[in-house]
């Protein structure tokens, strides 16, 4: 039996090359399992493992250097309990590979293997044995049977920014985080959008209205720069703008002009014009409209008042990133000028829609003849007024994005990076939608190799995450939803209520790991997890567990019944996890709201809750104090019923955090002795929330034999420190 084979043997085999080389023998496991009389897992009889000390991962812990290139000789590691097994093997394509014991520690030991990286990526899984009991370890944690879709994998020649890692971001809606400059506001009646007149909203705290994506609050990137402070000590590390670029729409994802910012956000130096007359819907006379944004003079100094917002935030050690809209742009775009803005505009070129003729007719894909005023182009899920961009069929405008990505990205601008709008839907294959990715992260890194990349998307993204196209992705499955389903057991856009989803620590657990496996080590560190966002219900509202939408149940039902000790929960996993934990503007300050456009309420200024923004200056600064939270590794400890436990750890710092989403208090006797800690030395609380409020600090609480017992709180969040 090959378990019985002394341990001296695997000591003495040959270096052998494979992919780049590693350590070991290379005995396929189908004929190792031939060779075996009898083949027991861990389901079969009493583990001899210590199953709890059973670790790796991808992070610098465990695999250094953690984003290796082609040709790095990387060292690979997995953690036993001391004195505890008997072989641990690395298994890559079918074939297991000997680790050696390298390190005994006082609880653990180290077994570790090098591989020499070659082009492909690596991916691989653990293999532990101790007597003929065998049990393998991937992205799951230890288990019966391996499964590939689980393996750990390194990429070569992955790399996402440093800065980007675990970094804290702010998301900012513009027209609602405050109005700095007037002068620059839309006007009502100023021009037509979706068959009505647009509508500035005087009143700064009103609700929006049902049909909102006309109404503007006047919120400008000189009210950014006016918040720069209150940005900056709130701990933000990085500025996440929704759409900035000329476009209709209080959203922007209907982009107008991608040269330029739009005026309404920046500035208006000269105008000229008049409004629309009542009953005129005809946006060729919208005249002042068409002087604010398509006047040179506007644009430029609109453009220069985002470099000095870049070069603002960037002197307080603040990033930016930009929203990328390049699967669909508007109909107001000048490439097709439905409405006819740019028609008799000087130093404009004719639209597609104006004329078959034009420079941008390929930009398209129209259905069928009829110009001039040709409206048979494709839309976006059959919107027209968001034309669908015909990459396909123009390779000037393939050309022009990639452009475009590079432009904002380099001086004199210096954006940080891009968020992706529906980055998948882009183009009409999957095929050519991974060919143009690529395309643009070799363009945007070439001008900027420190810019990020983060794409929006539902679903499965290992395929964009290979290491040629996105760097992360807006972190919906292996975040939002998670912890959404288990904290307050509704959908994220508060459609709907799953009781057995509140407070299901089987289902969170079991959601993470699957989730994750879509992430490598550079993905997931850089990730944006948020609990709310422009096109979901705010996460206090779901607090309240009411299912619905402000049509059908009205604004004011979105601020009833909620919980910010709750919220607090959520907040702490938040800025306790892995990724980068992203703020939407308003949220710390206690802003409700359901799913679009509710969740777009204005910040309410002179209205914040002061207690919340202090306890996100508090936690941030916490995250910020203690590497760990950035890199560190994380494992799943105790769990049960609206309950959560879970490590953060390197080798120097071990730290544990509890979620007691009960409304009544729990005692426990919690294992921590598996992140690291000593058997004894204590526990100590850096942070406390309940249903009251929060406390810095605390008492600490005494390990014996690794364990602790503690009693928490109703609804409560704790943080704590191994102190030895």
């Amino acid at each position: 039996m090959e378990s019985a084979f002394p341990k001296a043997l695997f000591a003495c085999l040959a270096v052998y090359s494979i992919y780049g080389t590693i350590f070991g023998d290379m005995l396929d496991i189908e004929k190792r399992n031939k060779l075996k009389k009898t083949k027991l897992y861990i389901s079969n009889m009493r583990p001899v493992f210590n199953m709890r000390a059973l670790y790796s991962d991808t992070t610098e812990g465990f695999v250094s250097p953690s984003e290796p290139n082609e040709g790095d000789w990387v060292k690979v590691r997995f953690r036993t309990a001391k004195n505890n097994v008997d072989y641990v093997y690395l298994v890559w394509r079918g074939r297991r590979y000997p680790m050696q014991k390298v390190e005994s520690a006082v609880h653990f030991d180290y077994y570790e293997t090098g591989v020499s990286i070659g082009s492909e990526k690596f991916q691989y899984h653990f293999e532990i044995e101790s007597g003929r009991l065998t049990c393998f370890f991937d992205v799951r944690g230890a288990v019966n049977e391996a499964n590939d879709y689980y393996d750990f994998v390194l990429i070569p020649g992955f790399h996402t920014p440093q800065w980007a890692k675990g970094a804290v971001m702010y998301q900012i809606y513009v027209d609602r985080f405050c109005n700095g400059d007037p002068s620059n506001d839309v006007q009502t009646n100023e021009y037509c959008y979706i068959g009505e007149p647009v509508r500035h909203v005087d009143e700064w705290d009103a609700y929006p209205a049902s049909m909102d994506v006309r109404s503007f609050y006047g919120g400008d990137l000189q009210g950014v720069l006016d918040k720069m402070d209150y940005i900056e000590s709130l701990g933000v590390e990085v500025i996440y703008f929704n759409p900035l670029f000329v476009s209709p729409s209080n959203h922007k994802y209907d982009i107008q002009d991608y040269d330029h910012i739009d005026p309404h956000f920046g500035k208006i130096v000269t105008e000229w014009g008049d409004l629309l007359s009542p009953g005129d819907k005809d946006n060729k006379n919208a005249t002042r409209y068409i002087s604010r944004v398509t006047e040179h003079a506007n644009l430029t100094a609109s453009d220069e008042l985002f470099c000095k917002v870049v070069e603002e935030a960037h002197r307080r050690g603040i990033r930016v990133i930009l929203d990328g809209v390049f699967n669909h742009c508007g109909s107001f775009n000048k490439w097709m000028d439905r409405e006819r803005i740019y028609e008799n505009a000087p130093g404009y070129e004719k639209g597609a829609y104006v004329s078959e003729g034009s420079p941008y007719h390929n930009y398209f894909l129209f259905h069928r003849p009829g110009w001039p005023y040709n409206n048979s182009y494709d839309g976006w899920w059959g919107h027209d007024t968001l034309p669908k961009l015909n990459y396909e069929g123009s390779r000037d405008l393939y050309d022009y994005v990639l452009g475009i990505g590079k432009k904002w990205v380099s001086p004199p601008f210096n954006a940080d990076g891009w968020r992706l709008d529906v980055a998948a839907d882009l183009g009409r294959s999957q095929e050519f939608n991974h060919k143009f990715w690529k395309d643009f992260r070799r363009a945007v890194k070439s001008a900027n190799p420190n810019a990020i990349i983060l794409a929006e998307h539902y679903g499965n993204t290992r395929d964009w995450l290979q290491g040629d196209e996105w760097d992360t992705v807006m972190n919906y499955d292996a975040f939002m939803e998670p912890v959404t389903w288990f904290l307050t057991g509704m959908e994220k856009h508060s459609d709907d209520f799953r009781e057995d989803l509140l407070g299901n620590a089987d289902s969170f657990w079991g959601a993470m790991k699957h989730h994750n496996a879509s992430f490598t080590a550079p993905s997931m560190l850089v990730a944006m997890n948020e609990l709310s966002n422009h096109d979901h219900s705010r996460f206090l509202t779901r607090t309240n567990h009411k299912v619905g939408r402000t049509g059908t149940l009205g604004p004011r039902a979105a601020e009833e019944g909620i919980s910010k000790a709750v919220f607090r929960e959520a907040v702490t996993i938040q800025m306790t996890w892995f990724g980068a934990p992203t703020i939407y503007y308003g949220d710390e300050a206690g802003v409700c709201g359901f799913t679009d456009p509710d969740n777009r309420r204005t910040y309410p200024w002179g209205r914040e809750d002061e207690k919340l923004i202090q306890f996100h200056r508090d936690i941030i600064a916490l995250r910020k104090q203690h590497p760990v939270f950035r890199t560190g590794s994380l494992k799943p400890l105790d769990s049960g019923y609206n309950f959560l436990s879970y490590g953060r750890f390197t080798r120097d710092e071990q730290m544990l955090v509890i979620i007691n989403n009960n409304n009544h208090e729990v005692t426990k006797e919690l294992t921590v002795w598996e992140i690291g800690t000593h058997r004894s030395g204590s526990m100590q609380i850096l942070m406390q929330s309940t249903a009251d409020g929060y406390e810095m600090g605390g008492k600490t609480i005494p390990l014996c034999a690794g364990v602790m017992q503690i009693t928490l709180p109703a609804t409560s969040a704790t943080i704590m420190i191994h102190v030895p």
